[in-house]
């Protein structure tokens, strides 16, 4: 009797950059762990799910970070940074900024689904506002909001939380605010329920104080 292979689901896109595309080389590396009949996910926070072999998970990871694609675990965490396309330039919209923070944030565990949003000036293309955490850079600084929800008659926008942070500010109250969620949601409480339950003030309070 065969035997089924434990599975497992991984997130892939192709990591902060000019918008969301993949090259022909990721495309061919994916291609090579797709069964005939199965279908590719794409999501709304600019991931691709795939299934594969538990055991060769590690291998799999190195092979798609070699051709410059990024990994990420499914599940109930911080989910890869949505970014607007950089129209601008890397250095001018702040992509830098936007790579290492992803590279802060994504995939650390948190009690529900968490979607942060980067845009790199005021258009906001990015959509930051909609999103459970939106950073919007305004010239040389950094606006932070938090709390937008896009689903059915309780949409709302985000609240500006802290406005004018430098990049380094920016990266501590980021990663305050993930840590302040993680410990204090509750089990599959939605980042915005979350929002309102706890206190936009007191969050802003906390986030400030946590050393």
């Amino acid at each position: 009797m065969m035997i089924n292979e434990p599975t497992v689901k991984l997130a892939v896109n192709g990591g902060i950059s000019f918008g969301s595309k993949l090259n022909a080389k990721q495309l061919q590396t994916i291609i090579k762990y797709l069964k005939d009949d199965e279908e590719l996910e794409l999501t709304t926070f600019q991931q691709l799910y795939l299934t594969v072999p538990e055991k060769q998970m590690e291998q799999i990871k190195a092979e798609f970070e070699e051709v410059g694609l990024s990994c990420y675990p499914v599940g109930n965490t911080v989910k890869s940074l949505r970014t607007c396309n950089f129209c601008k330039g890397a250095d001018e919209e702040g992509m830098p900024v936007a790579i290492k923070l992803n590279e802060l944030i994504a995939g650390q565990p948190v009690p529900f689904t968490l979607r942060p949003a980067y845009t790199g000036c005021p258009i906001g293309c990015g959509e930051p506002l909609v999103n459970d955490i939106g950073i919007m850079k305004v010239k040389e600084k950094f606006d932070l909001y938090i709390g937008g929800y896009t689903k059915g008659t309780k949409a709302q926008t985000g609240k500006l939380l802290f406005g004018k942070l430098d990049e380094n500010t920016l990266y501590i109250y980021v990663n305050n605010l993930i840590r302040l969620y993680s410990d204090n949601g509750r089990k599959r409480e939605q980042f915005y329920r979350f929002v309102n339950r706890y206190g936009f003030d007191t969050i802003k309070e906390e986030i400030a104080a946590i050393s």
